[in-house]
């Protein structure tokens, strides 16, 4: 009865989030195509508007339709995101998988300096290596990408050096297959249910440190829209147009929610 109620909960994190991060998906794909109003467009006459159907979620500063900035800002972060996740876990699955089927001194090394690079917050240190390369979305990515290979490559490591002891590993070495083949035809399909978590909550960290960079000025440069700068422009007139703070925060909100919610979903699921 505990089995059943357990894996109920975690069907429910999972539906939860699929729906809001499909629903966030959506928005995305539906900005990269078509948004209300341009999001750079000015227009002096219509600042500070409340929400209403002219503009769903009101104008900024500027006249600038929130709403289409909110569609182009949410695009620009999964972009920054995508390509963040994607260059950290393709290198982190290359550098854990073999670190890990092989051990030995590279073993050694990765752990120590995987445990080294978590030690320190991964915002301080991306900010570190924006500072040294400079502002914009490029170096934003490449500095978080450096950052994240060690969640993935410390997951993929301990997988590999557990299959590697396994007997259809054992068996396959004797049949005289190549290591190559072993490492990405029998092992690394049976690391998926643990990576794919890992891949959400990577993606969710991506969306956060990017919107936090982005806040403090150093990621997305203007006069592009993103999630975090609005947010820091938004906060001077909190008291005269709450909804630029409300509206912006609350994307940044359901987006990081609904991977989040995904994510704690698969983990339930593979462990129930």
């Amino acid at each position: 009865m505990k089995k059943k109620t357990t894996r109920k909960k975690g069907n429910s994190f999972l539906y939860t989030g699929a729906v809001l991060s499909g629903l966030m998906l959506f928005l995305i794909l539906l900005g990269c195509f078509w948004t209300p109003y341009s999001p750079t467009a000015m227009d002096a006459a219509a600042k500070f508007q409340a929400p209403s159907w002219a503009h769903l979620l009101g104008t900024d500063n500027f006249g600038r339709d929130i709403f289409s900035r909110v569609l182009q800002g949410a695009d620009a972060s999964f972009l920054i995101a995508l390509c963040v996740v994607g260059i950290s876990c393709t290198l982190g699955v290359l550098i854990g998988g073999l670190c890990g089927y092989y051990g030995g001194l590279a073993d050694l090394a990765l752990t120590r300096l995987c445990d080294s690079i978590t030690a320190f917050p991964a915002i301080l240190l991306a900010l570190v290596i924006v500072s040294l390369t400079g502002r914009g979305k490029y170096n934003v990515i490449f500095a978080l990408s450096i950052l994240f290979i060690p969640s993935f490559a410390r997951v993929v490591r301990s997988e590999f050096a557990r299959c590697r002891e396994l007997n259809y590993v054992k068996s396959a070495r004797l049949m005289g297959v190549s290591d190559g083949r072993i490492l990405f035809r029998h092992i690394l399909p049976n690391t998926f249910p643990v990576l794919l978590p890992a891949v959400t909550i990577g993606f969710n960290n991506a969306i956060l440190s990017e919107a936090s960079m982005s806040f403090l000025g150093i990621g997305v440069q203007p006069t592009e829209a993103s999630l975090g700068l609005m947010l820091s422009d938004s906060q001077t007139y909190l008291q005269s147009a709450p909804w630029y703070a409300l509206c912006t925060g609350g994307a940044v909100v359901l987006l990081i929610l609904g991977f989040s919610l995904l994510s704690e979903g698969l983990q339930r699921r593979n462990g129930g």
